[in-house]
């Protein structure tokens, strides 16, 4: 069974590159909408939560129901996802004075944190929110702050939950592959055994044990999507495969 991390995507712009941060560690990961939470089997290790056009304020803002992942499995929230994990579980956000976009510097308050082990400080970050977050419960522990921001990371108490509400995906936040890394990897103990090769080998095995002898008809339009089944498929069933252009 392949070990991954899930990312349940509230619709940042920056979801997509949060799994390739991942992946780029040899870590498989999936994306699921917030509102399709997958089955949390023995193979999810850990889940990130995105960023979000949101304000969790919002009426029609995005509302996960937590509590099949909220103290059981290691939790990452990014952004709004912090945002989320402050405001409803006791906390307070509130739009701040100026939308914060852009660089800052990180002060790390606790460095021997599992996230922030090896985290310079200070370190350059990237922000991009319209709200922050003014209080936490009293189980919520800051680990890192800016000038403007003082929840800018914190760690949830008897809980393996984090919340940071910068961006460690993009690449002017200088050290977020290092905090990216010990999440996956140092939290959530993923081995880093995956690659694309071993993606493809295991989805060619899965479709001969699912398919059997059984023929397939599929439609080809000429796009990635259907060209990736088709070379996937035709390796798993060879002439059973019946491609028709569409």
């Amino acid at each position: 069974m392949q070990e991954k991390i899930v990312i349940l995507d509230f619709g940042s712009q920056y979801t997509q590159l949060i799994a390739r941060r991942v992946r780029e560690l040899n870590v498989y990961c999936e994306i699921h909408p917030f509102n399709k939470i997958p089955e949390l089997d023995a193979s999810v290790r850990g889940v990130i939560l995105s960023g979000s056009p949101f304000s969790v304020r919002d009426e029609k803002a995005p509302k996960p129901d937590l509590t099949a992942i909220k103290g059981r499995l290691p939790l990452l929230g990014v952004c709004y996802g912090a945002q989320y994990l402050a405001h409803f579980y006791g906390g307070e956000v509130q739009s701040a004075p100026s939308r914060e976009y852009g660089r800052a510097m990180l002060t790390v308050v606790e460095p021997s944190d599992p996230l922030m082990q090896g985290v310079p400080s200070p370190t350059q970050v990237w922000m991009s929110h319209g709200d922050t977050i003014t209080s936490v419960p009293d189980t919520y522990r800051v680990i890192a702050s800016t000038e403007d921001v003082r929840y800018a990371a914190f760690r949830i108490e008897g809980e393996r939950s984090w919340g940071i509400q910068f961006h460690p995906e993009v690449y002017h936040s200088t050290d977020g592959i290092t905090l990216l890394r010990n999440f996956v990897v140092g939290i959530c103990g993923c081995k880093q055994d995956w690659t694309p090769e071993s993606f493809v080998e295991t989805t060619v095995r899965e479709l001969r044990e699912k398919l059997g002898d059984d023929r397939v008809v599929l439609g080809l339009s000429g796009g990635v999507d259907s060209s990736v089944a088709a070379v996937l498929l035709h390796r798993a069933i060879g002439k059973n495969l019946y491609c028709i252009f569409v």
